[in-house]
């Protein structure tokens, strides 16, 4: 079967493959390309994440897709559901925001009158989690802006499993990526 396969490519010419490599290789950076405006105008690392575990229901589940948003001129208020990521911790967390401070600004020594200009200290917590998130900040005492990722402005409900089940069973991605090549070959002859 793969030699029908090679038989295939060398009929088509060089040209021919040359031309679906670089087709292909266009589609990849405009995907990168559209990922990384979105991220710009979102203000954030990650403008699409998907939801990995159950602490957040009923709010949302495992495989729900959460779109994110971080404007630069937004304080966090008790109640926002931010996605976080710890240092040196691979896996963003999503949960709700449950208590903020603002504390004095190290850099001028004083509290500035606009609470954009103060450092606003975050306390979060899962839902369906009985206790809060200090245990998961890895020594820190509060989050702080520099560790949210974003803010949930929306979601779609379970569009997120494709994802869950290639990165639990890889050689699903790798089964998904083969028939896709194998299509490509097909609809060309």
């Amino acid at each position: 079967m793969f030699a029908d396969e090679l038989k295939s490519l060398r009929r088509l010419g060089v040209r021919h493959v040359l031309l679906q490599v670089l087709n292909f290789a266009s589609v990849l950076t405009t995907g990168l390309m559209i990922w990384k405006g979105l991220g710009l105008v979102c203000n954030t690392e990650s403008p699409i994440v998907v939801v990995l575990s159950g602490s957040m229901e009923p709010a949302f589940y495992r495989g729900d897709l959460l779109f994110l948003t971080n404007p630069a001129s937004e304080r966090y208020h008790t109640g926002d559901i931010t996605v976080y990521k710890i240092p040196g911790a691979d896996i963003p967390i999503v949960h709700r925001v449950m208590e903020t401070h603002d504390t004095v600004s190290k850099k001028s020594g004083h509290v500035t009158a606009s609470p954009l200009g103060q450092r606003q200290l975050i306390l979060t917590k899962g839902d369906n989690n009985p206790v809060d998130d200090i245990e998961l900040y890895q020594g820190l005492e509060w989050l702080e802006r520099k560790h949210i990722v974003g803010k949930v402005r929306g979601f779609l409900p379970y569009v997120g499993y494709v994802t869950i089940a290639m990165n639990d069973f890889p050689q699903l991605k790798y089964a998904l990526l083969g028939g896709l090549g194998l299509l490509a070959l097909v609809q060309r002859e």
